[in-house]
């Protein structure tokens, strides 16, 4: 989190979720964090892949990072970043919003839960 509010406090509010993307994956990277942008993730129905989603930020490949730039989170915005944690055997999910006040939100979802 660190990261996120060294990013939001050189570059505030009013950017594109793109801008804070890049910035972030660069703070991160700097910290001495593997991140991937835009890692892809597969979503199965019945043993198919029925669609492909892209995380903003994939971190150590233990973390998602969902980035957004609104007036305030919104319920929809929790449950994307909670059905990418479905889709993965990744347990841990952040949520920031670069918004007028910055927001985070961590999201746990148990491997052990996981039916897909």
């Amino acid at each position: 989190m660190q990261s996120f509010y060294a990013v939001y406090d050189t570059l505030g509010y009013g950017f594109l979720e793109k801008v804070y993307e890049s910035a972030l994956a660069m703070e991160v990277a700097q910290r001495g964090f593997q991140v991937e942008r835009q890692a892809p993730i597969e979503v199965f129905y019945k043993g198919e892949v029925i669609g492909t989603y892209f995380t903003d930020l994939l971190i150590e490949r233990c973390l998602i990072v969902e980035i957004k730039a609104v007036e305030n989170l919104a319920l929809e915005h929790e449950a994307q970043l909670l059905n990418y944690l479905k889709a993965t055997e990744i347990n841990l999910g952040l949520l920031v919003n670069f918004g007028p006040k910055p927001q985070v939100k961590r999201k746990i979802f148990e491997t052990a839960r996981k039916s897909i």
